[in-house]
Formats: structure tokens, sequence, C-alpha cells
């Protein structure tokens, strides 16, 4: 298979990711660079940074409740990352960010299939939040936000979406795209000031009585179900 699908396989990366490291030279197959479009196998020896990377047979999945105030990056460079957060024994990559400031359900794996599907299948996949904002919400706002909105600063059209009332200062909403804090953008647009936001769902997965920094491994019932809804 292609470096950049072996490398997800792995867990370590999305595709994407991986094929940046292969531009930096960061990837060797046998001990050669790889460059992009290269074979391996579960026969090569490829390793990242000089360190051997395996295919696993076995694929981990995971969720976990995201507090605010860490990334979503693998970074070292980040101290609040994600992946040191959580310190688990194994290499696990997130499928979907969270931005710093929400909270929240993340899925956590190994199956870099599953990633690249989550990631790059259009973001067709529901999502669904609670929003807390500082002003009084009314209720056409929210009828017109359903239909989507422009958001001017980056000259692009929300998907209509689906939005349900909660309180005076909360509301529900699910997406299926992923824009960068298109929330936080859909809200601004409508004079809100977003205080909290909380993705409770994703796809067949629910937050339910989860707390920031829980964390529990998928049942089997929800891994064929989350499977069968990438097409897999």
């Amino acid at each position: 298979m292609r470096i950049n699908k072996y490398l997800a396989a792995c867990g370590l990366c999305s595709r994407r990711e991986a094929d940046l490291l292969v531009a930096e030279g960061r990837v060797t197959i046998d001990g050669h660079p790889a460059e992009p479009g290269s074979q391996a196998d579960g026969n090569t020896a490829v390793e990242v940074d000089g360190k051997p990377v395996r295919l696993r047979q076995e694929k981990t999945y995971l969720i976990c409740y995201k507090p605010r105030g860490i990334v979503c990056t693998a970074s070292k460079k980040e101290k609040d990352n994600i992946i040191d957060f959580l310190h688990l024994p194994l290499r696990l990559t997130y499928a979907g960010r969270l931005d710093k400031d929400s909270e929240g359900l993340m899925l956590m794996t190994d199956d870099g299939d599953l990633i690249n599907a989550v990631m790059t299948a259009g973001d067709v996949h529901e999502k669904e939040y609670e929003v807390t904002v500082a002003q009084k919400l009314h209720r056409k706002d929210l009828v017109e936000m359903q239909k989507g909105v422009f958001l001017e600063e980056i000259r692009r059209q929300t998907r209509p979406c689906r939005i349900q009332y909660v309180n005076p200062h909360t509301f529900r909403i699910t997406l299926t795209e992923g824009i960068n804090r298109e929330i936080r953008r859909m809200c601004k647009a409508y004079g809100y000031r977003v205080t909290k936001l909380v993705r409770i769902r994703m796809m067949n997965l629910n937050l339910e009585e989860m707390k920031p920094g829980d964390m529990r491994m998928l049942t089997e019932e929800e891994i064929r179900e989350l499977l069968a809804m990438v097409e897999r």
C-alpha cells in the first residue's frame, strides 16, 4: 500500500499528515528515504524519526471528554496537547478536532482508515453541540441560523443545520461540516458571544454522563455502527 495509507493504518496520523512527514524527510522504508507514492507492507521496515512503525492487527477505539483548555495536537511544543493529557499506553490520534476553548466528545483511535474517512468524507457526518451564550436568545435568530449563515470573515455560507432551543441562553445544534470555529462564528454573526460549547454527540457516539477527563472504550456494537456509517 502507499506509504501515507500505511502510516495511517498504523494509527500514527491521518494520510494528509503522513504526506507531510514524507515531504519533510522523516520517513524511511528499508533504510531509504520515502517518497510520495512509495509502497510499504508488513514485510518492509518503516521508520518515522528513526523509530520503527508497524501495522497493528487489533485496532483500538475510545471516546474521551476533552476539557476546555486542552489542545487537539500531538505536538510536544504545546504543553497542553491532548496526547500527553490522556497519557495512554497506545499510540492513538483523534478523528475530528475541537478548538482549545471548546470541550466534549473526542473519538480516539489507531484506525487510520477510520480517521481518514471521518476527516475527509466531505464532513457529512453529524456532530451535535450544546451551546451557551451570554446574551438572551431570540428564537427567530435560531430559525434563521438553521438555514445557513454567511460568514463574512471567510466569505463562506454554512450548510443548513438543525437547532433545538433549550433555554433562554442555551441551544443544541447539529452540524454536518467542520468549518474552523463554525458555531462561534455563526453566533457572532447574530450578536451572540459563546460562553460554553460542548460536543455531546459524534455520529452514533454520545457523551452521556461522562465528565471532563473521562474516557471509555467503545462497545463492539458501537464500533460496528461507526464503521458502517463511514461505509467500511
